[in-house]
């Protein structure tokens, strides 16, 4: 029996293989065991130190064994810790492996399903339906442009008679303002006064004088 076979209490070759969940759990349990294995140890290399300490001087013999002990406990620990590493590195590649598994389980499931659904399914009909649903939904858009379309309204008119129309209107409202400006041309003006305005009072001949000769210095200053 080979030793996972020891280990996982598989039988010969006619012996069914555990799981992968099985596995996992089993080497958890043995991590578990190891973890407490540890703290065992690491007790005892703490007392073995303690009773070295006591009996160093006083008991060497004493002292060595307990020295003695204290290596053979650390060996162990040592050779714990090496195993601890290697059953968490299978440990997490069998997680990994059970979980592609998984994954590919499901994958296959919903393969399968696929290939149920669409088993049914004929790619000429496909494009069929498609084409039927394009060309009714061209139908709805033109019911809707017609629905949507003005009807009685507009369309026994002509536009040109229409425009036609409206510059006369255009050319009557004109002649009409044109008509009330020239009324008002009619109205009489006021008359112009007849007599004569008052006249500026002449100035003095000093005055003027004055005003010369102040103009003069104006100049002659500049």
């Amino acid at each position: 029996m080979s030793m996972f076979g020891k280990l996982f209490g598989g039988g010969g070759k006619g012996g069914k293989a555990p799981t992968p969940q099985e596995a996992i759990q089993r080497l958890r349990e043995t991590e578990e065991m190891l973890a407490k294995k540890q703290d065992f140890l690491e007790k005892k290399i703490d007392q073995e130190l303690v009773t070295a300490k006591k009996n160093g001087t006083k008991n060497k013999r004493a002292a060595l064994q307990a020295l003695k002990r204290k290596k053979r406990y650390e060996k162990q620990l040592a050779q714990i810790d090496g195993t601890l590493s290697t059953i968490e590195f299978q440990r997490e590649a069998l997680e990994n492996a059970n979980t592609n598994t998984e994954v590919l389980k499901n994958m296959g499931y919903a393969a399968k399903a696929m290939k149920a659904a669409h088993e049914n399914m004929d790619i000429d009909k496909v494009d069929d339906l498609m084409a039927d649903i394009t060309e009714q939904q061209e139908v709805a858009q033109e019911i809707s442009d017609v629905i949507s379309r003005p009807i009685g309204f507009g369309d026994e008119f002509d536009e040109d008679e229409l425009m036609a129309e409206l510059e006369e209107l255009e050319q009557e409202e004109l002649d009409k303002n044109l008509l009330e400006i020239q009324g008002t041309e009619d109205v009489p003006l006021p008359s112009v006064p007849s007599t004569s305005l008052p006249s500026r009072p002449a100035k003095k001949k000093d005055e003027e004088d004055e005003d010369d000769m102040a103009d003069l210095e104006a100049w002659a200053a500049n």
